[in-house]
């Protein structure tokens, strides 16, 4: 799309399909990477945090799983999971089913640092939405459900 393309929808109906497309892409980009940033911390990066999530969500993976879900070539991942070993937060052992594989699982201590980290993103959003008026406030609860609903689909 060129600018003028951007511009044109950007000054048309703000309800129009592009429009609001263009309007929701940008403000989800934004807010996720202000989360990533603000909320992360100096415990854990952000694609550290990223294959937590992954692990808790979806159980013991193999490095090249883990690569692949994340879009990263294999020795990113593997510098990724190195570093989350160091630091107790994920356990390695033999994959079950091919003993030339290791298989990359959430230890305790990965699950807590995941919380951690969870819990500062909900605060630190928490206290943006804070500052909205009530009516904002149902309009974007409105929003997120719509959003949750669009997403699954």
């Amino acid at each position: 799309m060129t600018p003028a393309q951007t511009k044109t929808l950007a000054t048309a109906d703000p309800t129009a399909p592009d429009t609001l497309a263009i309007d929701l892409r940008t403000a989800v980009m934004r807010t996720s990477r202000r989360l990533r940033v603000e909320a992360t911390g100096d415990v854990i990066t952000p694609g550290q945090y990223t294959v937590l999530a992954q692990l808790n969500e979806f159980g013991a993976r193999t490095l090249r799983e883990l690569a692949e879900r994340e879009h990263v070539q294999a020795p990113s991942m593997t510098r990724i999971v190195n570093a989350l070993a160091d630091q107790g937060f994920v356990t390695r052992s033999a994959h079950p089913d091919d003993g030339r594989q290791v298989s990359i699982d959430i230890s305790d201590a990965g699950r807590a640092v995941l919380a951690e980290v969870r819990n500062q993103r909900t605060a630190w959003l928490a206290r943006r939405v804070a500052g909205l008026s009530e009516e904002d406030r149902l309009i974007l609860s409105r929003a997120a459900h719509l959003m949750q609903e669009m997403s699954a689909k």
